[in-house]
């Protein structure tokens, strides 16, 4: 008995649908029959060979976030059992197979119980969003009450998780949108912010009073994270980046005495290190959905795996929302 699974042999390849056996399933690992993969801007960095980082040389399967129902679980499994509903980012780096496919064996720990409350669709777009967003706002700047947090592009994939899981935590949120964008971020509880109308050191001034934000958090990389450095509070700020990579100045945030943090989502699956954690992170998330404070913000069109193609030129196009490819199950 095989599966198909769907393959890119090179950079920029086409996806090419493949039979490959069932994987066996070790210790602690457990077998999931796929309902739906996110497609994540990554995914197209990987496949175009320009994610280096990422550590996935092709061919490969690609994909990293899935929701599916659990079928087999191996050795030493007790929180997962047959017929559960999960969800999780489980493969398509380091080495480790995607979840363009039917079928994908993973590490328990890396999954959670899906939220009751959203489609196998709504799940698959949140795993690397909610843990990028949960790794920078709550295990490295300790978002609480009573801050003011500013999002760097609040509609974005990171983004529009990032807002809701600060407003969450009780935090006063804003967000960095184009005016098109203004009432999504508007409907999430954030505050609006026109990065092209106004200055750093205007909404500074308008929305702190001067003193900065609590935290803010760069999604964009490149100029905005040299933004953040002058836009966080003195003292006590806390910068974070999911994108800081290049060469940048420390002087604005050192003259602040405040702190930056990087946010690298990817380290788990890449090393086998903490993986537990992302689990635990996914867990709380959909405890959070339950409770009607985190919601996906999903793209309207629908992609099967024959459609796998364009569902990546739609993410390439910037398209807003998640695009998610649905499998037959």
């Amino acid at each position: 008995m095989g599966q198909n699974v769907w393959m890119v042999e090179k950079p920029d390849g086409e996806f090419r649908r493949v039979e490959l056996p069932l994987p066996a399933i070790g210790m602690n690992q457990v077998l999931v029959r796929i309902s739906a993969s996110g497609v994540n801007p990554l995914d197209t960095k990987i496949r175009a060979g320009k994610a280096a980082h990422a550590r996935q040389p092709l061919p490969a399967v690609l994909g990293l976030d899935m929701a599916g129902t659990v079928e087999q679980v191996g050795t030493g499994v007790s929180a997962f059992r047959p017929g559960d509903e999960v969800y999780g980012m489980v493969g398509g780096v380091g080495g480790l197979r995607g979840t363009l496919a039917e079928i994908v064996v993973v590490d328990a720990d890396l999954l959670a119980h899906k939220p009751k409350n959203l489609s196998m669709r709504q799940a698959a777009t949140l795993p690397l969003s909610t843990i990028t967003a949960w790794e920078g706002l709550v295990d490295r700047a300790k978002v609480h009450a009573d801050q003011q947090v500013l999002i760097h592009a609040g509609a974005g994939g990171v983004g529009h998780i990032a807002v809701q899981i600060a407003r969450a935590f009780g935090a006063e949120v804003f967000a960095t949108v184009s005016p098109d964008k203004k009432k999504l971020v508007e409907d999430f509880g954030a505050t609006p912010i026109d990065y092209r109308a106004v200055s750093v050191e205007e909404y500074v001034t308008v929305h702190t009073q001067g003193k900065g934000f609590d935290i803010v958090y760069d999604t964009v990389g490149g100029a905005t994270l040299d933004a953040s450095f002058a836009a966080v509070k003195q003292y006590t700020g806390h910068v974070l980046s999911c994108l800081g990579w290049g060469s940048h100045s420390l002087a604005p945030l050192s003259f602040r005495g405040a702190t930056y943090s990087g946010v690298f989502t990817l380290f788990p699956l890449i090393t086998g290190e903490d993986r537990a954690h992302h689990g635990e992170i996914l867990a709380q998330a959909a405890a959070l959905a339950e409770a009607g404070k985190l919601a996906p913000l999903l793209n309207e069109q629908r992609f099967s795996a024959a459609d796998i193609a364009a569902a990546h030129a739609l993410v390439l196009s910037g398209a807003l929302g998640k695009v998610v490819i649905e499998f037959q199950v």
